[in-house]
């Protein structure tokens, strides 16, 4: 075995990191009205410098800007679609669950109410910067929520039905604002794109099953009409742009939403998402075991997220490769690389775990993967 020279990286993550005390200060602040947007990005700007630096001295290849320019990872991105309206939904409360109970929070949501276009390059300020601050030795790398995103919280009630009485049509746009995005990213030099999906790993839990249909949708096949537009948004996709998905069950404060293995979307998941690669929520038994993996085709990789971003004991290399060796009776060694289960702060609350934690959790994923695949 070998290790790889195109994404994904043998040792990779999924994006985010733990915001920095300073950052989150100067963010509190800047809410407060005691500093402007100036003087918070100077802030952001520091705190990445430091984040590629950290990414660059435990091993990885890939470095991405911790999303710390971000209150949360997919909704900043999806408020900047045109089309798109952020609104205060009173009736929608998320339930996230952990080891001590339940929390439950009323999140930001947003609505359909004009065709769905890209104004501009989402996020391309901030892979600019994070492309210049980036060794000649990394591949920078952006995370940006999927497509399915924009649909799966508010379902059909979240989209105008005088702009879109047809949903081919929304799905049309969608994916065609997607493939925008992604030209426009390639154009500003991004080569390791990933596309963050949650509603891909719901999509396994009967519960969430029920939510959809709740929400009007059709919980036997939405995911078949996600992975139809997203293949649409990636239809032209440049040849030299390395793609992947990650797939979680919720990641907000060392706490989850969905349970259930992989095996409902599995089939159409890997072997018709025209991606090169997944990283896999793998790090406890909610997400089930690793026989879905049997359908995985030869020429994709899966990113086992075995190394929990959600608590601070470290896991042991022994458990690690048991594990990877677990893997291979359903998908070959050469098919598979590491990484923690999900980033360390989706939101700006951050996981329960320290900085050293942190560092700890990245240099054990590129010392297992060195000794599995070779340096």
């Amino acid at each position: 075995m070998s290790q790889r020279t195109r994404p994904p990286f043998r040792a990779d993550h999924v994006g985010s990191l733990l915001r920095p005390p300073e950052l989150l200060a100067a963010r509190a602040d800047f809410e407060a009205g005691r500093i402007d947007a100036t003087a918070l990005k100077a802030a952001e700007d520091d705190a990445i410098r430091d984040a590629v630096a950290l990414q660059r001295e435990v091993g990885l290849k890939a470095a991405t800007d911790g999303e710390f320019r971000r209150a949360s990872w997919h909704m900043d991105f999806i408020y900047a679609l045109g089309g798109v309206t952020r609104v205060e939904e009173e009736g929608l409360h998320v339930r996230f669950h952990n080891e001590e109970g339940d929390i439950e929070f009323n999140p930001p949501a947003s609505r359909v109410e004009d065709r769905i276009h890209l104004d501009g390059t989402i996020f391309g300020d901030a892979f600019t910067f994070l492309r210049d601050t980036v060794a000649d030795d990394q591949v920078p790398k952006l995370t940006i929520p999927s497509p399915s995103m924009v649909h799966y919280r508010g379902g059909r009630e979240a989209i105008s039905e005088e702009v879109y009485p047809d949903l081919d049509a929304f799905w049309d746009d969608l994916a065609a604002a997607y493939a925008q995005e992604i030209a426009g990213l390639h154009a500003l030099g991004c080569r390791y794109l990933q596309l963050d999906d949650t509603s891909l790993a719901y999509m396994n839990d009967p519960a969430q099953r029920e939510f959809v249909r709740s929400r009007g949708g059709d919980p036997e096949h939405q995911h078949e009409t996600y992975i139809a537009t997203i293949n649409k948004a990636l239809a032209d996709r440049p040849a030299d742009m390395a793609l992947t998905t990650h797939l979680c069950r919720g990641n907000h404060h060392s706490s989850w939403v969905a349970s259930g293995g992989y095996d409902f979307v599995a089939e159409p998941l890997f072997n018709d998402l025209q991606v090169d690669g997944f990283f896999l929520e793998y790090d406890d038994e909610r997400s089930g075991t690793f026989e879905p993996l049997r359908f995985v085709p030869k020429d994709k990789t899966v990113v086992l997220g075995l190394v929990t971003t959600k608590r601070p004991a470290l896991e042991s290399k022994d458990e690690l490769k048991r594990r990877i060796e677990e893997a291979t009776q359903y998908i070959d060694l050469d098919q598979l690389c590491l990484s923690g289960q999900c980033g360390f702060s989706s939101t700006t609350a951050g996981n329960k775990l320290t900085r050293d934690d942190q560092k700890a959790k990245l240099e054990r994923i590129v010392e297992v993967a060195d000794e599995v695949w070779g340096s």
